[in-house]
């Protein structure tokens, strides 16, 4: 996606590492180059704002509950190769955890 209008930096970085900006996983100088970047770029700065909205939600609504460390290793793992370029398998890891997780419960009932 692009606005059109010339960036230092291009649009396109900005939506790629969007998450990273949120979750204020990136070093400072990034931060700002980004943030410069979205006060001038009124698409990006929708997508930011619908982003940090759905944060903000899933936060409100699912905050609460403990993750369980193996779903946290296998997500991180996934996010790891994806980052990397890797060829990721399609499946659904946070189902596969739920099932790990109802076979782990009924073996202790």
């Amino acid at each position: 996606m692009s606005c059109g209008d010339p960036h230092e930096t291009d649009c396109s970085e900005v939506l790629d590492h969007l998450y990273e900006f949120l979750d204020h996983e990136m070093p400072a100088g990034e931060c700002a180059k980004f943030e410069v970047h979205i006060d001038e770029c009124s698409p990006c700065l929708e997508k930011y704002g619908l982003e940090q909205a759905v944060k903000k939600l899933v936060k409100r609504c699912c905050g609460h509950d403990d993750v369980p460390a193996d779903l946290r290793s296998k997500v991180m793992g996934r996010i790891e190769l994806i980052r990397s370029g890797a060829s990721v398998p399609e499946r659904d890891v946070v189902a596969e955890a739920r099932a790990e997780a109802a076979e782990a419960a009924g073996r202790q009932d």
